[in-house]
């Protein structure tokens, strides 16, 4: 138990150094399980648990998704999205980030990525915030809480790797996210109405759209309403696996933008190049993951922290309340993924002990993981939108968060408090 917990203690010191989070949970694991069991073993399982990982037909899940996402990202179909948005709610107070708002829960719903949510719309949707001079605040705050989206709305890389992790049906993940992602995209709109009421200076009406230019508008969106309706759809109906979706999602993303145009074979060299090194970096961060959960087992300090938790009298919401804590104090100076593979495997025998159910606290720790985003100091998607917007002070971008992270608070007692928003839709599945 010692060097279990040891090794968490210099996983986490490496992750808030930034250490490359593949290099250190490795090191930190096949070190930690030499010296608590035998070096021999620990060489052993290595090679052992990345064969066990590269021919799991759930892992498959990723490199399609990725696939699919870079294909969206990359072929400009997002600005088809921001138009239709726009064409609709653009002529209202507030009307441009509420259609920022619809177009990331759009482009997230097939994109699986908070960061390249946030990077794609800042491009898309920021040059006309400010040609009708919404404020750098509600302009920036939009896209970075709308980025956030990402990892909730499915198909989701994060939601892939809690289900890998803990052994949790990925299917059933996707379906839990679809109502808690709908809710905060309402929540982050009525916090918009709010601050264009309030503060209409901040948010100045945009040009009334003519009835035929909006449904004219309505057709750039098909593609997105194809490809969530293909995933979710045949995932609730039972038609295929969320790896088989996730194929025929790529697969369906690639023949739209070919029809559409825009995606050249140089392009598509592009896409697969980019989508094999993001699959490889992820590939190797759920390596050294797999081997810390190993290690937590190992080392006897999953049991070990079991019994502290059941000796302080935590038990129940008080206990799920503890856990969320920390992870939202983590998020504040760590990277999200490193929060999910590191503490996930620690707390999720917990949760079970509790009686609680993992696909809700899947969602949950997602959701905590979303407001982490966003705070500071690090607030990962604040700096990513800070390189794609170098001329907006990270301050700004900040103070424009408040209210988005407000209502996200609020959505997240409601989902804590009222486990059937997460886990109704899915419990209608036959």
């Amino acid at each position: 138990m010692i060097v279990g917990s040891i090794a968490m203690i210099s996983a986490i010191l490496l992750a808030f150094l930034r250490v490359p989070l593949a290099f250190s949970l490795l090191a930190v694991s096949v070190a930690g399980i030499g010296f608590a069991i035998n070096w021999n073993i620990a060489l052993q399982l290595l090679p052992l648990t990345i064969s066990d990982a590269v021919l799991s037909y759930d892992l498959a899940v990723v490199p399609m998704f990725i696939l699919m996402g870079n294909v969206i990202s990359k072929t400009g179909i997002a600005h088809d999205l921001f138009r239709a948005a726009y064409a609709f709610v653009g002529h209202v107070r507030g009307g441009l980030a509420l259609s920022t708002m619809v177009a990331c829960s759009g482009f997230s719903a097939v994109c699986g990525s908070s960061y390249a949510t946030a990077a794609t719309m800042a491009k898309v949707a920021y040059p006309s915030m400010k040609k009708y001079n919404y404020s750098d605040e509600l302009a920036s705050g939009t896209i970075a809480a709308g980025g956030t989206l990402g990892i909730l709305i499915p198909p989701s890389i994060i939601m892939v790797v809690y289900g890998i992790l803990n052994q949790t049906n990925i299917g059933d993940l996707f379906i839990a996210g679809v109502i808690p992602g709908l809710l905060g995209l309402a929540f982050y709109m009525i916090a918009i109405r709010i601050i264009a009421t309030r503060k209409p200076e901040h948010a100045p009406k945009g040009e009334l759209t003519a009835w035929p230019e909006r449904v004219k508008a309505l057709s750039g969106i098909w593609p997105f309403v194809l490809l969530f309706g293909l995933i979710i759809g045949g995932l609730y109906a039972k038609l295929f696996t969320p790896t088989e979706a996730a194929g025929m999602g790529a697969g369906l993303a690639i023949l739209i933008a070919t029809l559409h145009g825009r995606l050249t074979w140089k392009g598509l060299r592009s896409v697969i190049i980019d989508t094999a090194y993001t699959s490889i970096s992820l590939y190797s961060v759920l390596f050294g993951a797999l081997m810390l959960s190993k290690l937590l087992t190992l080392s006897g300090l999953a049991t070990g922290v079991l019994a502290l938790v059941q000796a302080t009298g935590l038990e129940g919401y008080a206990l799920i309340f503890a856990i969320m804590l920390v992870f939202l104090v983590l998020g504040c100076v760590m990277d999200s993924m490193a929060i999910i593979l590191i503490f996930v495997p620690l707390f999720a025998p917990i949760v079970v002990a509790q009686g609680f159910d993992l696909v809700w606290f899947g969602i949950i720790v997602i959701v905590v993981t979303e407001i982490a985003l966003v705070t500071p100091p690090v607030g990962m998607n604040v700096f990513v939108l800070k390189a794609v917007l170098p001329d907006v002070p990270v301050i700004r971008i900040f103070k424009g968060l408040v209210p988005f992270i407000t209502v996200d608070v609020v959505r997240l007692a409601l989902l804590v408090a009222f486990p059937a928003i997460t886990l109704w839709l899915g419990s209608t599945v036959n």
